[in-house]
Order: structure tokens, then sequence, then C-alpha cells
């Protein structure tokens, strides 16, 4: 069974969105570096999530897709923030069916500005599916995201097995 449907999207609203959101940091003057942050927002509460935990983890995988090699520049070396959004599954189906036109939610959706949004509970299914605890499911999703923005891609088997292996080298690390 194949895990992961979905790849990078783009959507003006969305980039629109964060040049309005940027524009208002710098205006406060909360732009302390130019160093890519990320960060992890709960927005649901079907399932119980360490988010203090999940955020450590997903700054951790962020620094190593970040060390990984990339011909050319990706979206991920070159944006200023990645936000990892945790959402339910009739948010997740929203999306999904807005920007991939398919219908009932999905695990993670990936955009090209930086948003990867996590269905937690398509993650609690998969999880008890495949025998993992719940937080790892969490980072395999984060994981899975970032490396869309770094230029990786699941859609033909040897770009899916390259991204595996990644995945899991990562995986491994945290």
């Amino acid at each position: 069974m194949k895990r992961f449907r979905i790849g990078v999207i783009g959507s003006g609203a969305i980039a629109q969105h964060r040049q309005d959101r940027q524009a208002l940091m710098m205006n406060q003057g909360e732009a302390h570096s130019n160093l890519p942050q990320i960060s992890v927002r709960n927005l649901q509460r079907a399932v119980r999530v360490n988010i203090g935990a999940l955020q450590e983890s997903a700054a951790k995988a962020f620094r190593l897709c970040l060390c990984t090699r990339s011909k050319q520049p990706t979206a991920l070396s070159t944006l200023p923030e990645v936000q990892v959004m945790l959402v339910s599954d009739r948010r997740m189906a929203a999306l999904h069916r807005r920007f991939l036109d398919q219908s009932g939610p999905t695990d993670v959706i990936t955009f090209e500005h930086g948003e990867i949004f996590i269905s937690t509970e398509t993650a609690r299914r998969q999880a008890r599916q495949f025998g993992n605890p719940l937080f790892h499911e969490l980072e395999l999703y984060v994981v899975h995201g970032l490396l869309h923005l770094h230029g990786f891609d699941d859609r033909s088997g040897r770009e899916a097995r390259r991204m595996k292996a990644m995945q899991e080298k990562i995986l491994k690390k945290l």
C-alpha cells in the first residue's frame, strides 16, 4: 500500500498570505535572522499530540533535510519559514478537494510556499495499521513534507525509492 499520495502544490492565495505575514513580521521587528525556521501548530482537537516534542523533532528533521545535497536551490533552502499544521480529517478533506480535486482526507499535503498540512486522525489510523507509535507516524509525515520542499518527488518508482531511502535515513537520526 502506498502511503503518500501528495507532492508539492502551489497556491496564489497561500503565497499572498505568506507575503502579508512576512511584511507584518518585518514591521513588528520579529524577523531576527535569516536562518530558516520551522513551526508546528495544532489546529485540531481530535487527537492528542505533544506539540513541544514534535516541534523539537521537526526542527532537527529540518536541519537534517537541509544538509542533504541538492543540485540546485530548493524551496526548503530558500524559504524563511516552514509551517507544519496539524489538522482534522475534515479540514484535510477540504484541502484535498480544493487543491487536488480528490475526495476524502489524505495523510499529508505540502505546499511549495512552506506549508505542510498533516491529518492527525489519518496519522493515528495509519500508525495503528502499520504498527507504529503515533508520534513516529507524525515525524514520518513531517520528514516527507520537508523532502518534497527540498526537491524530492515520489511520483515515479525510481524517485519514490530515492525519497523513501532519504526519509528512512533522516528518521533514524531523529
